[in-house]
């Protein structure tokens, strides 16, 4: 069976992206298992540049097919942020009600607290030095008018999602049929599945 590496230390990623891929011809591995290796700094100016930089650089230090992500927040009303910024939005240490308050006050100055707004999943699958497979997910909704819910994590309790008429933070399991990490990882999950199965004319032949 083939290992992937999950390359990201966030405790709430690594739950989702197992139960995404439940059931696929892989042996999931975190980067538990290599404790020496620093994170490496985030300089894309967009998702993918940071997914693409983060696959690649693990895999090469690490010797396994290993996937990374990079996701985000993007809000309309504020051109698009905090975008790649997310994580660090307000400063490292920020925590996320003290950066909910940053993105309520700058959407109160433009009179847009209901901005429409999208969650943003990009991932690539690196083996040494080449990205073999790229994917983006979104989904649509919009910021909701106060934080609510106490499920899942980051921004949710912020982001509205009109089909369920609540946050993704109250969705509870109904989150991972539609979120933008769960459109991400369905399109990896059906790539290595067909990949996996003897496709050997292309990408696979460098899983050997």
């Amino acid at each position: 069976m083939t290992t992937l590496v999950v390359a990201t230390s966030n405790p709430n990623k690594v739950r989702e992206v197992r139960e995404l891929l439940a059931g696929a011809p892989i042996e999931l591995r975190t980067l538990a298992a290599w404790p020496q290796l620093e994170a490496p700094e985030e300089t894309g100016r967009t998702f993918e540049a940071n997914a693409r930089d983060k696959a690649l650089y693990y895999a090469a230090r690490t010797g396994e097919l290993t996937v990374a992500e990079d996701s985000g927040l993007e809000i309309d009303a504020l051109g698009g942020a905090p975008g790649v910024g997310s994580a660090r939005y307000g400063g490292v240490d920020a925590t996320y009600p003290e950066k909910f308050a940053l993105i309520y006050a700058a959407l109160r100055e433009r009179g847009a607290l209901d901005s429409p707004a999208r969650f943003v999943c990009a991932l690539a699958l690196a083996r040494g030095e080449s990205v073999l497979f790229e994917a983006r997910g979104t989904v649509e909704g919009r910021i909701a008018t106060a934080p609510e819910g106490e499920g899942g994590f980051g921004y949710d309790p912020i982001f509205f999602y009109p089909p369920f008429g609540m946050t993704l933070a109250e969705a509870g399991d109904r989150k991972g049929d539609v979120s933008h990490r769960a459109n991400a990882f369905r399109q990896l999950r059906a790539f290595l599945a067909e990949g996996l199965s003897g496709f050997v004319s292309s990408w696979p032949q460098a899983l050997r």
